[in-house]
């Protein structure tokens, strides 16, 4: 089934022109990634069903999958893609294509790591242009497609695997009719996610200047306590196609080499991006003028008991917790249009059930479920000890419970249980479980947060 989501719903009173169009969020992942496939060539889908990678043998291949389609018109695109490239000697390029009474010439959205084509390839043509990773259209679409083009220098290099591909897209009056006083009495609840603030001016004199993008996601990174290299980190993310450290779908995809499951995306109110701090995430915010006018990125901290926003700037000595005037804050990050970096920590690294009972804790463990955010369905792991009774039930926010998943008595060992939210409210649930030991009669109790986005 195609992963789709509605990231932020602005409701209109009719589809015009005039008006703007919601924003949407198509992605397609792992198992939903490799069921879009039209077709391959010296390539095939991993062993693990979860990716594309060579054919044994091939050094030169490429993968076209099935064209999809939004369910409203948009004139402006922000593709991102996660994967794997082993070395500098094998890289895939992401390409795309626009129909309108035809289709486009495929464009170039990028490559990772090194691009040892010949030629980049197209970006731009009469109707539209990939501006360095941004697809800005002269008019509006409903139609895209992707192509991902692999290489490598011979077959006896490792294979690049490509397991996500990302397209948000938008209608460029939302942003044009952002509404900057209503942004400014969003309040959203405390919130406060610490990390090791990187200054980015220290990490190089010579390219210190250049490098806020990469320097945000290596906060985001040791903010999942995930060590990192801040200015190799930076290096890595240089494109020597546009000669610039900061475009976005690069960054986001050099963040899933790390283990991070992210997307480039946009954002139309605070509470929204709370929303996803909430839900264990982390938001890396685009912000320009009046605070940056040539451009800038900034890791989104949190916000205050009064509901200000707090960041971690990688421009300022002192940006640990920094505090902008809300109102150019708001100014600076929504008139640019809310754009932004969103990460989940990937939490599929255990790899088989023999692992986890290894690590199994006396007391019961309820897994991140997987994939977060997810839409409409998610699985949720848990383990238990020993013998006795386990509940497993979802709740929304006020408390009130919405599904039980599990309510029985079970043995010692790990399950894994399916939710469907289909019918439900976009937003933050909450998942608990509760586990009565036969052998030792103690009652365990453990809570967890998810988002659902449609």
């Amino acid at each position: 089934m195609i992963l789709k989501f509605l990231l932020i719903i602005i409701l209109t009173s009719g589809i015009a022109l005039s008006q703007p169009y919601p924003d949407q969020h198509y992605f397609y992942e792992n198992e939903n990634l490799v069921q879009r496939i039209d077709s391959l060539n010296n390539l095939e889908v991993s062993s693990d069903g979860k990716s594309v990678v060579f054919s044994e043998g091939a050094a030169n291949g490429f993968v076209i999958f099935e064209p999809d389609s939004s369910e409203f018109p948009f004139n402006r695109g922000l593709p991102s893609w996660n994967g794997y490239v082993p070395n500098d000697n094998s890289s895939f390029k992401v390409m795309m294509r626009f129909y309108n009474n035809g289709w486009s010439p495929w464009l170039t959205v990028g490559f990772w790591k090194a691009n040892i084509w010949s030629a980049y390839g197209y970006t731009s043509y009469s109707g539209g242009e990939i501006e360095i990773d941004y697809a800005v259209l002269n008019s509006y679409h409903t139609k895209w497609q992707f192509r991902v083009d692999m290489k490598r220098t011979s077959s006896s290099q490792p294979s690049p695997n490509l397991y996500k591909l990302s397209f948000f897209v938008s209608d460029q009056v939302t942003t044009n009719n952002v509404n900057i006083p209503a942004l400014v009495n969003d309040n959203p609840e405390a919130i406060f996610i610490n990390t090791q603030h990187f200054y980015q001016y220290s990490l190089d004199p010579g390219i210190g200047g250049n490098i806020c993008s990469p320097t945000s996601v290596s906060m985001v990174l040791r903010s999942y306590d995930i060590e990192v290299d801040p200015l190799q980190f930076a290096l890595d993310t240089y494109c020597p196609y546009w000669s610039i450290f900061g475009i976005w779908p690069r960054v986001v995809q050099n963040a899933a080499e790390f283990g991070l499951n992210g997307s480039v995306t946009r954002y139309r109110s605070w509470s929204d991006a709370r929303e996803v701090l909430a839900a264990g995430g982390r938001v890396v915010m685009s912000v320009g003028s009046p605070l940056y006018p040539n451009g800038h990125l900034i890791m989104l901290a949190g916000f205050d008991a009064a509901g200000n926003p707090i960041s971690h700037d990688p421009a300022k000595s002192n940006g640990y917790s920094y505090m902008h005037n809300k109102t150019s804050l708001s100014q600076s990050w929504f008139n640019k249009g809310g754009i932004a970096y969103s990460f989940f920590k990937d939490t599929t690294g255990l790899t088989s059930a023999e692992e986890i009972i290894a690590g199994m804790p006396e007391t019961p463990l309820l897994l991140n479920n997987y994939p977060n955010p997810f839409n409409p369905a998610t699985k949720i792991g848990f383990q238990i000890p020993d013998y006795g009774f386990v509940s497993l039930r979802i709740y929304d926010l006020l408390g009130r419970e919405i599904a039980v998943l599990v309510n029985e008595e079970k043995p010692a060992g790990i399950y894994e249980v399916h939710f469907d939210a289909a019918g439900l409210s976009t937003g933050v649930y909450i998942y608990s479980i509760n586990f009565n030991s036969s052998e030792s009669s103690k009652i365990y109790s453990m809570n967890k947060k998810m988002l659902y986005l449609k």
